[in-house]
């Protein structure tokens, strides 16, 4: 049987704020098995991005298990987590965070360096991920030279770039209107596929979710 790509075994989360406890997390019992797209559907608020975090190991402050392909990510370092960030997921943001001074081919091209990939074979990835976007005549042009929808594609093939085994996207077409987003999606979803990646794609918007493989819903800190 193949091992999960992420698993989580009663994982919370709680905040202080102006001396109240608010817990954002109450128990999350969650596994994403290889090459499978779930839809982390639930309102604004209702605590996704911080789910999305805790899976992206981004940040501390969790209780529960989380592993990640296979190991337990409370049992490791700093540094082993990072490790296993870089070399299993990849992210999509609202936002593009793109680096403002780089252009779309190089924007892809910086992780792949990062990850030790020689520059000729990154850049052969990067403009193969860009091609099937629909991008293959823009790799010379920076952010601000492109549409949001653009943008957003950019942003989805950097995800991609190190074939992560998982791809973290919080509201990634959130930002966009209706039929770019759909666009997007529509492509985002195409390319995950195709690169045998698994996802946990969170959004509010219940039409979009439909086009995944399983809906799951985050409300009042549990998941149904």
């Amino acid at each position: 049987m193949n091992e999960p790509v992420v698993s989580l075994a009663g994982v919370t989360r709680s905040f202080e704020q102006g001396g109240v406890r608010i817990d954002v997390l109450r128990g999350i019992d969650l596994t994403v098995m290889p090459g499978e797209i779930v839809a982390l559907l639930g309102p604004s608020g209702s605590g996704k991005s911080t789910m999305l975090q805790a899976i992206g190991l981004l940040e501390g402050g969790f209780g529960g298990s989380i592993r990640i392909a296979g190991v337990e990510a409370a049992d490791q370092p700093s540094s082993g987590r990072t490790a296993l960030r870089r070399e299993h997921i990849g992210f999509v943001y609202q936002f593009h965070h793109l680096l403002p001074d780089f252009n779309a081919l190089e924007n892809v091209v910086l992780p792949q360096l990062i990850a030790g990939t020689p520059r000729e074979a990154a850049e052969g990835r990067a403009g193969e991920l860009l091609g099937a976007l629909g991008l293959a005549k823009r790799l010379d042009h920076r952010p601000s030279q492109l549409s949001g929808g653009e943008q957003q594609r950019v942003a989805v093939a950097r995800a991609l770039a190190n074939r992560p085994a998982l791809v973290l996207a919080d509201e990634p077409t959130g930002n966009l209107d209706e039929a770019t987003a759909d666009k997007v999606l529509e492509q985002f979803l195409q390319l995950v596929r195709g690169e045998g990646s698994a996802a946990l794609i969170a959004t509010h918007n219940e039409r979009l979710a439909l086009a995944m493989d399983r809906v799951v819903r985050l409300h009042d800190g549990h998941l149904s």
